[in-house]
């Protein structure tokens, strides 16, 4: 991959405009709907029952996340997710908190086990601990690294059969064989709620424009990271309320040219 690649991909969203499912938690949903208009998707937040199966079949890609949780949420994504899974739409999974309690856990480990996911976005606590693996978490939030996050993301998508994304300080992706790492982003991202939410989703829009989950995930951080880099200098040290209205309009304006001087990311194994 290079960064004319992901530039092209980007086109490829704005071109397409692709549909995508959300069922995702109440802190984040217009956060999420914003950004994804931003960057050139179309948002669906469908949760009811009576509908999802046919929400998720029409669909560019399904994103399930477990960031507040109640018993009807858990039933919808398993509908959706099993429709997506028949009708060949992409099943991104965001396993928001994972670890923290029984029932994330549980969940989590119910989502896996009955559908096809083709990819999980979380930081390396949820990561890990959605495969089973230990490691801190505190509320939502992951504690301090205790490992080596390269290997933690091709062992965790070995064993889930899903490209793992670990996002942090340095994001990582990895299908087990396949790894890279990227660079780009800024620490504001974590003074903002529903930026991981919203990453997530948009990983889910170009998954609905590659079917290789590895690009999409490589060209979904960089881009995000970029414009995340260029609304960090827009806010001026403002501070992350502003910082989040230059975030979206970065996502709406980031060009090839930005991509091209701002993209940071390394191919680490074959």
């Amino acid at each position: 991959m290079n960064n004319y690649e992901i530039s092209s991909l980007l086109e490829k969203v704005r071109a397409i405009n692709p549909l995508v499912h959300n069922i995702t938690n109440v802190v984040v949903t217009n956060f999420t709907a914003n950004g994804l208009l931003a960057i050139g998707a179309s948002p669906v937040m469908a949760y009811a029952h009576e509908e999802v199966a046919d929400m998720a079949k029409i669909a560019g890609a399904l994103v399930l996340n477990m960031g507040t949780l109640t018993q009807k949420e858990v039933k919808s994504m398993l509908i959706a997710g099993s429709s997506a899974n028949e009708h060949g739409v992409p099943v991104i999974f965001d396993p928001v908190g994972v670890g923290a309690t029984p029932y994330r856990t549980e969940t989590a480990k119910r989502i896996l086990g009955e559908l096809n996911i083709s990819i999980i976005r979380g930081n390396a606590a949820e990561i890990a601990n959605a495969a089973g693996h230990q490691w801190e978490i505190k509320g939502v939030d992951a504690g301090e690294a205790q490992g080596n996050t390269i290997e933690l993301a091709g062992t965790v998508a070995k064993e889930l059969g899903s490209v793992a994304v670990i996002t942090g300080k340095q994001d990582v992706v990895s299908d087990g064989t396949l790894t890279y790492t990227i660079n780009n982003g800024h620490p504001y991202l974590t003074k903002v709620t529903g930026a991981g939410c919203l990453l997530t989703s948009v990983i889910g829009a170009f998954s609905a424009v590659d079917k290789d989950p590895v690009k999409a995930s490589v060209a979904a951080l960089v881009v995000y990271g970029a414009a995340a880099e260029m609304a960090a200098e827009a806010a001026n040290d403002k501070g992350p309320g502003t910082f989040q209205i230059e975030f979206l309009n970065s996502l709406y304006n980031i060009t090839a040219s930005d991509i091209e001087a701002r993209g940071s990311f390394e191919k680490i194994s074959k």
